[in-house]
Formats: structure tokens, sequence, C-alpha cells
């Protein structure tokens, strides 16, 4: 297949470009610097400078593809940074205009599917009970724009296409900021997470929300979970983390933190125990890391592996 994929720099469209290439697909992807498309076409793939808010080059620039995949996303760098709501401005922008954009282009030029990366934690508060696709969403704030691009790709539907969208849990992996916080957290002797100890937390790595962008090339038109096998109750989540890098276990944050934190503190304080069953029924996908346990063990070893390797 022909494949045009944004956001091919991001933390999973790097990982999701080469496993693309390697199954045997033609893939354009967008860079948005020299250095960026050079890492792409080194990766295998076409690559080509497109302002995503240009709806006459998008739709020129999709013509003759299969597929177009949408990771398009500015996400604030820093756990602190996540609080401030100004620091989603970009981001609300690219879901809420670039992804309706790209649904108009894929309706225009023909393509046969569309497949739009969405946030899972917008899920309401569901204590233990496992979350599905269809349980309604409740956004917060900072997280508005997810409904407009899932409409996005749901329009593709309408349209006669296939539309794919992609609720991925919170993301982890070696390069992933969030990370960092969150052991500088446990460094300091606090968890990492607002919300009760019995609360579940959803998360997927890196690597293996890549496989599952590979996997949604095939799957039925919808919505579908990108997440673990086994979300964890945090309390069990922190110890996985702080004893992957041989820390303490920490002290849970008091019940007040999430409300200092405003509207992402209420959203990250929610149970959200997520079901990939669906994915994996329609698609085959199967994550490499079955919880937070094996993946931040993981991660800690990548870790200490690239310390040792650059003294």
């Amino acid at each position: 297949m022909r494949i045009f994929i944004t956001g091919a720099t991001g933390v999973i469209g790097r990982r999701a470009v080469p496993l693309l290439v390697a199954g045997g697909h033609r893939v354009t992807a967008v860079g948005r610097s020299p250095a960026k498309r050079d890492a792409l076409r080194r990766a295998g793939a076409e690559a080509v400078e497109i302002d995503l808010f240009d709806a006459d080059r998008v739709r020129h620039a999709v013509i003759g593809h299969d597929v177009v995949i949408n990771l398009a996303t500015h996400i604030p760098p820093s756990a602190t940074r996540m609080m401030m709501r100004w620091e989603w401005r970009e981001n609300h922008r690219l879901r809420r205009e670039a992804s309706a954009i790209l649904a108009d282009a894929v309706l225009a030029a023909g393509v046969e599917r569309f497949v739009q990366e969405s946030f899972a934690p917008v899920y309401a508060d569901a204590g233990a009970a496992w979350i599905d696709e269809t349980m309604a969403i409740h956004a917060v704030s900072h997280t508005r724009t997810v409904v407009d691009a899932e409409r996005s790709a749901a329009r593709v539907t309408e349209g006669g296409r296939v539309g794919v969208v992609l609720r991925f849990a919170a993301f982890y992996g070696p390069d992933a900021t969030q990370v960092h916080d969150m052991v500088r957290m446990i460094r300091l002797g606090w968890a990492p997470l607002p919300g009760a100890p019995e609360a579940f937390f959803s998360s997927v790595s890196h690597d293996d929300a890549a496989s599952a962008v590979a996997a949604a090339l095939t799957v039925p038109a919808g919505t579908y979970n990108v997440t673990d096998d086994e979300p964890l109750p945090r309390r069990d989540f922190t110890a996985a983390v702080a004893e992957a890098f041989d820390l303490p276990r920490p002290k849970p944050l008091p019940p007040w933190a999430a409300r200092l934190m405003g509207s992402m503190g209420e959203l990250l304080a929610r149970s959200e125990r997520m079901s990939n069953r669906k994915l994996r029924g329609e698609s085959g996908w199967t994550p490499r890391y079955r919880s937070a346990r094996e993946g931040y063990r993981a991660v800690a070893d990548a870790l200490r592996e690239s310390r040792g390797a650059a003294a």
C-alpha cells in the first residue's frame, strides 16, 4: 500500500515508519525540518514538507495514496507545562483543524483509509470496571479537541471510506519526558500521579503503540483502545516504576493534590481500566509488554544501557 503519514518524527511516528516500510509499504512521511526529513529518508520513507493547515497542499499531497495516518500532535514537553492550558493551543489546532483538513483530503482524493490518533484517558471514572470503546468519553479543557479529531475520522466513514480512531493510553518509553518526571517525583518520595491508590491507570509503551498503528491498516472502521493487557491500580503502577529504577516505594499524593492541578489533575486522578480486547480481536495485535511491570523494567534497562554507552 501507499501510505501518507503525519507526525512521522514524533515518539510514535518514528517507530511506526520503519515498521510500515518493513511491511513492504511505500511510505510518504511529513517532516518539518531538513534534519527530520533526512532521518525519515534513512528509515526508507519518502520525506516531504507540508503545512497541515494548507488545505490545497494537503489535498494534492495525499492523491495516489491508499491510507492516510494522522499522528500529528503537539504535546507539552513536561508534566508542569501540561497543567497550563495555553500550552495545549497548538495541539488543539492540530486536532480540530488539521484533522478536518486531512479528512476532507481523504474524501476528495478517494483514499480508502484514514487512521486518526486519539487520547484514551478521556473516559469517565469507571472504578474497577473494564472500559471498552462503547463507553462515553468525558473530555476536560486540556483534551476537548479529542472529540473534533474523532469526528473527522467518523466523517470519513460516513463518506463511504474507512475511518479508524486509535485511542492511545498513557505513553511511556526511554525517550518520554513524562517517565523522567515520574522518576524525579518518586526520588522525592511522592507517587507520580494523583488519584486513589486503588484507582486504575492504563498505559502503553511507545513500541506497542507503533505496532498498533501498523495493525490499524487492516481493521474495520471504528474506534479502538490501544493499551496494555493489564492496567494496574496506582499503588501497583507506582511500585512497578519504583522497583524498575531501584527506588523505594513513595507515599501517595494527598487527595487535594488533584484539585491543585485543575482539570488536568481531575483527568489524571480518574480510575480507567481500559480493555484492548477489540483491537486484539480485529487485528491480532498483541502488546510486547503485558503491563507496566514489564514495560518500565525494559525502559529502565534501556536508560541504564544508554548511560553506560555514553560513559
